[in-house]
């Protein structure tokens, strides 16, 4: 079966569950505080998320603050409102009405984080996709998380390693990439996590992906055997050196994929496993031709849904890198 998370889904089960989480709360107070907040869900990463939407709000409140006659850049001016933020956030009070919609957004976002970390990563850069990501929000951004956490970090360090204040989003994503393959990252068991969601709500895997009925896949066709091929015959077919520039100048299959398609190939058509993903790329890499590397693919991945929208990019990747 070829499964794709369903935003549709999760959106639902968020939604049911803020709506039974806020019945509890809001049963006994009009408003919520931010030590309250801390601790209003068992799995913690749902309590920061609130809290990261709530400084996304002030923010924003932060932003209102300009004006032609005073210099809001001023060191004293910043440090009054970093006081002045310090100072509020211990006033928080929500009510219920205002906290809700909060509450969704955090508890589907801690969903993705733990059952598509590729695709939260993917959100979180993709906003800068083609502008420019400052060290410091990523750093902001990072602080709030508590699970899958360890790339993010990893990208932070190695930013600030590299004294790289700006980038852009695609530069992140290639960063982002590198660390991906060098630590071999493996997402943290979310057993666990549902087993926490379900005591309020139940959760079930099965219910949160898009599951596909798997068309048996066409025969690829073999390539036909190597006939030898004699001395005279071999010279007339000898590579010009304009033809052997061009061979070198290929761009590799691995060079050539998105971080995007890495994580949606590496989830939908190699289950999950990203070291076998990168082993297969570089294999596909290795043939000459891309009948050697359709025949590959019909040997080692007959179980692929030939129909799916990942099968067919990942085809037409794969045209390109021999065309």
């Amino acid at each position: 079966m070829d499964e794709k998370i369903s935003s549709q889904a999760i959106g639902q089960y968020s939604e049911h569950y803020a709506s039974k989480l806020a019945d509890h709360f809001f049963s006994k107070k009009e408003t919520i505080s931010g030590p309250e907040i801390l601790t209003l869900c068992e799995i913690k990463q749902v309590n920061m998320f609130i809290i990261r939407e709530l400084m996304h709000a002030w923010k924003q409140e932060s932003e209102k603050l300009k004006s032609p006659y005073f210099d809001y850049q001023a060191a004293a001016v910043k440090e009054a409102l970093v006081q002045y933020q310090n100072t509020l956030s211990n006033y928080i009070a929500v009510s219920r009405k205002d906290f809700v919609p909060l509450l969704e957004t955090a508890i589907t976002k801690t969903i993705y984080l733990i059952m598509a970390p590729y695709d939260f990563y993917s959100e979180t850069l993709d906003r800068y996709g083609k502008g420019y990501l400052k060290t410091e929000y990523l750093k902001g951004e990072v602080k709030y998380l508590r699970i899958n956490q360890a790339p993010l970090e990893r990208l932070v360090a190695k930013l600030e390693e590299q004294k790289i204040d700006v980038l852009t989003g695609n530069e992140a994503f290639g960063m982002l990439d590198s660390i991906l393959e060098e630590v071999n990252f493996t997402p943290e068991d979310f057993e666990g996590y549902l087993g926490q969601f379900s005591k309020l709500v139940p959760l079930r895997v099965d219910k949160l992906f898009e599951v596909r009925s798997v068309v048996k896949p066409p025969e690829i066709k073999k390539t036909e055997p190597i006939k030898a091929i004699s001395e005279p015959a071999a010279k007339e077919i000898k590579p010009t050196l304009a033809e052997n520039l061009a061979r070198q100048k290929t761009v590799k299959l691995k060079d050539s994929l998105t971080i995007n398609q890495k994580f949606m190939f590496t989830k939908i058509l190699f289950k999950g496993d990203f070291e076998i993903f990168s082993e297969t790329i570089d294999r596909l890499d290795s043939f000459e031709t891309l009948n050697h590397a359709l025949a590959f693919l019909g040997d080692h991945y007959l179980d692929w849904d030939r129909d799916s929208e990942e099968y067919e990019e990942f085809l037409e990747v794969l045209e390109k890198r021999f065309s």
